[in-house]
């Protein structure tokens, strides 16, 4: 079995490309999606009573700002991952301060670990989501496996 996730990519640091506005719109429709009832999710002034400016975004919504950014990765063609081989293995988070509309946010990623286990490259990348300033939001932790490309089914040999 052969693997074309180029292992060499450990280490490697993927700089922010800019900034993401959260908008209120898209932190209600991810509350709506992952049914994150909680007020503060989707009306300003229930979110300003618990102590936000703006809606808050449910602790998970950290995953489409990492995602994004992950996409850099890849899309990289030297990193040779086929995306339609991908499972997504796990993902953690570490919240600095919650996300709320308005914030714009930056995120770097890190690949932090490649690794092949029989023909499957396990990866393993970290976001740093941080505000434009640098203030740090959120670490966000993925495990991606890239599942090893079937064997070719042997010719048949005529007779």
């Amino acid at each position: 079995m052969t693997v074309t996730v180029d292992e060499s990519f450990a280490g490697r640091v993927y700089p922010s490309t800019g900034t993401t506005l959260v908008t209120a719109d898209a932190v209600r429709a991810f509350a709506r999606a992952v049914r994150a009832a909680h007020p503060s999710h989707h009306d300003a002034g229930a979110a300003r009573a618990v102590g936000h400016a703006d809606v808050v975004a449910p602790p998970t919504f950290a995953v489409t700002l990492a995602q994004a950014a992950e996409q850099q990765f890849v899309a990289d063609p030297a990193a040779g991952i086929d995306f339609s081989r991908v499972v997504h293995g796990e993902e953690r988070f570490t919240h600095h301060r919650p996300i709320v509309a308005g914030d714009e946010v930056a995120a770097e990623l890190h690949v932090d670990r490649v690794r092949v286990v029989r023909g499957n490259a396990m990866v393993t990348t970290r976001t740093e989501l941080t505000l434009a300033d640098g203030t740090p939001l959120t670490t966000v932790v993925s495990m991606l496996v890239v599942r090893a490309p079937e064997a070719a089914p042997e010719a048949e040999v005529p007779a």
